[in-house]
């Protein structure tokens, strides 16, 4: 069997002048609902699949063939067998597992399936560790669109076992969905249409919006070109505004000192500013990094839990009653230096008080919390190596581009899967 299987070797999308340069401002109006594990969110985004008429665009760092993923591969080709267009993006590392009967099925059904730069293993082991496309979005017939870090695989159901994630994700319906649409098209390299309401714009939107109204969303996503701090830079202008409260739940947090510094100076002025991490972590080295933080950050009132029923693969923050941010982004070098991410900020009372009791319930009944009179051991030893480890990492790109097998490639090429 030949199958197609088109891959994009590159860090950046193939048509870099359509994409490099996309700002997205506030977009008001929109119903944001939250989803919390794969009982919430499969659900949701496999009956949008089902229902879709026209397009299903997908964009994933895992997909699995398990349950979940073999549920999805059913789904889309039963959407592109009625005549649905379905472009599903997956990385090169992360999928990179998936067998090629598994594609085949995919791409002989209509699926244009897409491997963000895939690499041959060497001795048995994946040399493509990183840049990875880590954005999990989903949009369906550009009227409702899911982002956050849950990837299609079974170790987001409880019935997984005790390794299955704690993780969220926000089903949008509204104008915000234009965006994601629109970034999602642009990503994938497939032809962009000029539409009301879009323009790239001279001056990026304020990351912060003091406009009234509820459900106010905005797109943001981290690149190696333009985009490279706008993330961090969304959690910087909110952790400088807060005045009442501030709950950061991260899977990786290994942040660069400016954040470390806000978080910091948030509970300096009074602000109660809690953070929940990995108890039971997946990456041990996850923790053990976090870690080297916490005497830091507790010697100025920050409360620390660790979620310990398993492990947490959220990327989530509230500020005060208002600001929430959901997305695919950790707050380590991996996410904030090197991969491909995208969150969504939101302006919305109602979201952020149910994403703070969610949070509240994990904090409360399912963590440890750090003591606030942990003996500061070393925290100065520990915090200047902290300091030298991120910024080593945040300078690997530009130190692997050196290297002509991580030299950015951004010319597409297809492959054919053997005969089987």
């Amino acid at each position: 069997m030949n199958v197609a299987v088109e891959h994009i070797a590159t860090d950046q999308p193939p048509d870099e002048s359509k994409a490099r340069d996309l700002d997205y401002g506030w977009q008001g109006g929109n119903q944001i609902e939250l989803l919390e594990n794969g009982e919430a969110y499969f659900p949701k985004v496999f009956d949008a699949m089902r229902e879709a008429q026209r397009e299903i665009l997908l964009e994933t760092f895992i997909l699995f063939e398990d349950k979940v993923g073999h549920e999805l591969k059913g789904i889309l080709i039963e959407a592109a067998q009625r005549g649905v267009k379905v472009v599903a993006s997956l990385d090169g590392f992360g999928c990179g597992e998936l067998s090629p009967a598994f594609l085949g099925e995919l791409a002989q059904a209509g699926v244009l399936v897409q491997m963000f730069d895939p690499a041959p293993k060497m001795l048995g082991v994946r040399t493509n560790w990183f840049r990875r496309l880590h954005r999990k979005i989903v949009v369906v017939d550009a009227t409702v669109a899911f982002i956050g870090g849950i990837n299609f695989s079974a170790d987001h159901l409880a019935d997984f076992g005790p390794e299955a994630k704690q993780d969220y994700a926000v089903q949008i319906i509204g104008p915000a969905v234009s965006d994601l649409h629109h970034f999602a098209l642009a990503q994938s390299g497939r032809q962009v249409r000029s539409r009301r309401g879009w323009r790239r714009r001279q001056q990026r939107p304020a990351l912060w919006t003091n406009a009234d109204g509820e459900g106010l969303v905005r797109l943001i996503y981290r690149d190696n070109v333009q985009h490279r701090d706008d993330i961090e830079e969304a959690y910087v202008h909110a952790l400088s505004k807060a005045q009442k409260r501030v709950v950061i739940a991260n899977a990786y947090f290994f942040p660069g000192y400016r954040l470390l510094r806000e978080i910091r100076n948030a509970a300096r002025r009074g602000v109660h500013v809690q953070l929940i991490m990995q108890g039971q972590p997946d990456v041990l080295l996850a923790k053990l990094a976090a870690r080297m933080l916490y005497d830091y950050l507790l010697k100025d009132g920050v409360v620390i839990h660790e979620y310990c029923q398993r492990p947490l693969h959220g990327k989530v923050a509230l500020v005060d009653d208002e600001w929430s941010t959901v997305g695919s982004s950790n707050l380590d070098p991996l996410s904030l230096s090197l991969n491909l991410e995208a969150n969504v900020l939101i302006r919305d009372r109602a979201f952020n008080q149910q994403l703070y009791e969610r949070l509240e319930i994990l904090a409360k009944n399912h963590c440890q919390t750090m003591p606030e009179n942990r003996k500061p051991r070393l925290w100065l030893w520990r915090l200047t190596v902290g300091f030298l480890v991120f910024h080593v990492m945040r300078h690997f790109p530009a130190l692997t581009g050196w290297l002509p097998a991580h030299k950015p490639r951004l010319k597409p090429f297809q492959s054919q899967a053997h005969d089987r």
